[in-house]
């Protein structure tokens, strides 16, 4: 069975436009992929703890050693791991909040980020281990971002790209606090982008 991870950040949930783009792509490829399963991890309704020293400890520490405590920091980890690794498909709703991605979703970041786990060191440095996903982001902004005051999109693909995630599509509704005509002109751009997807993978 075919399976799309659906991971939102918004505070507004599912009225938030990133989580309307990711829930509109999901829904057309659960139609290209019948008897598929959508998994959605809400960031802002069940959120991630942040990173803490213990936490932290928890992970670098050698799993015969563990604490109690420390056992169950790390199998909150490993459920989020599990849900990765379990997809094949990968969707984030990623709305902009002062000039970055939420915290929410940073935390998240720091929970599936495991030496040994999701990426390994070697000779010639960093090996992601989370393999032969497609990722999408689908990205919300107030303002408008040209490539040189875009901070999202370097990082994220970065940090996806560290884990071993690289096949990543972005999509953007950019300009959406800017009044009536240029949030409705940027949204359609967006969901042309996101049936666009749609008609990609039929033609595969």
């Amino acid at each position: 069975m075919k399976t799309l991870l659906k991971i939102t950040a918004s505070m507004t949930g599912s009225n938030g436009y990133s989580a309307q783009l990711a829930e509109e792509f999901a829904q057309n490829w659960l139609l290209d992929n019948p008897g598929g399963r959508i998994v959605t991890r809400d960031l802002f309704a069940e959120p991630v703890p942040h990173l803490t020293a213990e936490r932290f400890q928890a992970f670098a520490t050698p799993a015969s050693e563990r604490t109690p405590a420390q056992e169950d920091i790390v199998a909150y980890s490993d459920v989020l791991i599990a849900e990765l690794n379990g997809a094949n498909v990968i969707v984030f709703a990623v709305p902009m909040y002062n000039f970055s991605v939420p915290s929410t979703l940073r935390a998240y970041f720091d929970h599936i980020a495991r030496a040994g786990v999701t990426f390994r060191y070697n000779a010639e440095g960093p090996k992601g281990l989370v393999e032969g996903k497609q990722a999408y982001v689908f990205i919300a902004r107030g303002g408008v971002y040209p490539a040189v005051s875009d901070t999202q999109t370097p990082y994220l693909r970065q940090f996806l790209s560290f884990i071993g995630i690289t096949d990543v599509q972005f999509v953007y509704a950019e300009g959406l606090a800017l009044g009536e005509e240029a949030r409705e002109k940027s949204l359609a751009s967006a969901r042309q982008a996101v049936a666009k997807f749609a008609t990609v993978r039929k033609a595969a």
